[in-house]
C-alpha cells in the first residue's frame, strides 16, 4: 500500500497514540464488595488498577515516576521520540505519546511500543494492558492512528483557499477512509472486546462521520490554533490491531478516495448521539458496527480492501476473526477478560 500510494506520487506520515491500564495483584480476595474493578488475570490471579487518581493528575505522575521514566528511557534507548505523556481518565490508566515517522516505521514502532510498555511494567511488579476494554465502569483503551499526507517532503493536507481548509487530495483521501470504515472497523478494531469501547458519547467514534476537532466524530480533523491542519485521526483504532495490516488497509481506502475523486460529506460539529432522528437521516449519519460480526460482514463485501489484502491473507483472516467471534462469544465477560488481559 505504500508503494502503491507512492506511484501517486504521495506519502503518508503516521502515529499510534496508544492508552494502557498499569495494574496490580489484588492481595484482597475478589468478592461482592470490591468486586466492581476488579478482574483476574490468566492465572486467575486477582488484579486491580495501580491507583486510583483522576484524569491528568499530577499526583499520579509522582505515584507513577519511576516506572514512566523506564519506559520513557527504554523508548528514546529504541530511537524512539516520545512527544508527551499524562495520566488518562480510568484509574491506573496512562498515555505516552510519540513522534510520526513514515508509515512502515510508524508500524515497526507500534510494536516496540507495546513490548516495551508491558516488559517495563513487569519489571516494576506491575502488568500493562492495552486491552480495549477492562473494566466495564471505566474508559477503554484506544489507539488512534494520526495520518498525514506528503509529497515531495511536504505535508499537503492543508490548503487556506478551499472551503474545508484542506487539499483536494487531503478531502478525497479522508473522503476514502470514512468511506470504508464500516469494513475496515474488522481489521482496526478486531476482536469482540473492541466494540465495548466504540460506544456513543465515549470520545471513541461511534458515528461515521468527520469533523474538526470533534472528539465524537470518527475520523478528527485537527485545526491548529492558527488554521493550518496538519494531521488528521482515526479514532476506531485499538492496540489489538495488527499495525501493520490496520495501517495498510487504512492508506488502502484513503488511496481509493484519492483514485476515484471521492468528495467528503460536511463535517459534524457536534455530538452525533445528541441528533434526532431526522436530523441524522438529513445529515447521512450512520452508527458505525457495534460488534465483530457485522464488521466482518462489511469487509466481505468491500472489494477494493479485500484486493488490498489479497486473495490468501483476506480468506486467512475472515476465517480466523470469524472463529475468534464465535469462540469468544460462548464465554462470559469476566472470562473473555481473563483470556485476553495479559494477550493484549
Amino acid at each position: 500500500m505504500i508503494n502503491a500510494l507512492q506511484e501517486e506520487g504521495l506519502n503518508v506520515k503516521a502515529a499510534f497514540e496508544n492508552e494502557f491500564y498499569l495494574l496490580k495483584h489484588d492481595d484482597e480476595k475478589r468478592d461482592n464488595t470490591n468486586g466492581k474493578n476488579n478482574k483476574k488475570n490468566s492465572n486467575g490471579v486477582p488484579i486491580k488498577p495501580s491507583e486510583f487518581t483522576p484524569f491528568a493528575s499530577s499526583y499520579s505522575m509522582d505515584l507513577n515516576y519511576h516506572i514512566i521514566s523506564d519506559i520513557v528511557e527504554a523508548l528514546i534507548a529504541q530511537n524512539i521520540t516520545v512527544q508527551q505523556y499524562y495520566p488518562e481518565s480510568g484509574p491506573g490508566q496512562h498515555e505516552i505519546t510519540i513522534m510520526y515517522s513514515d508509515a512502515l516505521s510508524a508500524a515497526d514502532n507500534q510494536i516496540v511500543y507495546r513490548e516495551t510498555v508491558k516488559g517495563i511494567a513487569s519489571k516494576h511488579g506491575l502488568q500493562a494492558s492495552f486491552l480495549p476494554k477492562i473494566f466495564p465502569d471505566t474508559a477503554g483503551n484506544g489507539c488512534h492512528l494520526h495520518l498525514s499526507l506528503w509529497q515531495d517532503d511536504m505535508n499537503i493536507l492543508h490548503d487556506s483557499e478551499s472551503d474545508y481548509g484542506l487539499s483536494e487530495a487531503g478531502e478525497q483521501f479522508i473522503a476514502g477512509i470514512l468511506y470504508h470504515l464500516p469494513s475496515l472497523a474488522a481489521i482496526t478494531t478486531p476482536i469482540p472486546r473492541s466494540y465495548r469501547r466504540i460506544r456513543p458519547q465515549m470520545w471513541s467514534g461511534a458515528f461515521q462521520v468527520w469533523g474538526f476537532n470533534n472528539r465524537e466524530a470518527a475520523i478528527r480533523v485537527i485545526r491548529e490554533d492558527d488554521g493550518r491542519i496538519l494531521h488528521f485521526e482515526v479514532k476506531t483504532v485499538d492496540a489489538s490491531a495488527n499495525p501493520y495490516l490496520a495501517l495498510g488497509v487504512v492508506i488502502s481506502a484513503g488511496l481509493d478516495g484519492i483514485r476515484k475523486k471521492m468528495e467528503l460529506p460536511r463535517p459534524i460539529q457536534k455530538d452525533p448521539a445528541n441528533l434526532s432522528d431526522a436530523e441524522m437521516k438529513e445529515m447521512g449519519v450512520k452508527l458505525l458496527p457495534s460488534n465483530l460480526k457485522e464488521a466482518l460482514a462489511n469487509l466481505k463485501k468491500d472489494k477494493t480492501i479485500l484486493d488490498a489484502l489479497g486473495e490468501d491473507l483476506s480468506r486467512s483472516y475472515l476465517a480466523v476473526k470469524s472463529a475468534e467471534y464465535e469462540a469468544l462469544g460462548k464465554l462470559s465477560s469476566e472470562r473473555e477478560v481473563d483470556l485476553l488481559l495479559e494477550k493484549y
